[in-house]
């Protein structure tokens, strides 16, 4: 076991567009490589045929 400090976990910041920290945690669980532009481009694709489709709004059906 370590004997420096335990360090402290980090704070996910809400999604830029939707606001909503869930959002966010599976936009980073979806990028690969360090790619976060992309996997958010994937979401709100995903999002956009989702209201489209279902003519609902995104966040509830995504939750």
């Amino acid at each position: 076991m370590s004997r420096r400090r335990e360090i402290p976990k980090r704070q996910i910041t809400p999604d830029a567009k939707y606001k909503d920290r869930l959002v966010a945690k599976f936009a980073n669980v979806l990028m690969y490589g360090g790619k976060k532009s992309t996997a958010e481009s994937i979401l709100y694709g995903a999002f956009d045929v989702i209201e489209a489709r279902y003519k609902e709004d995104a966040i509830e059906v995504f939750r």
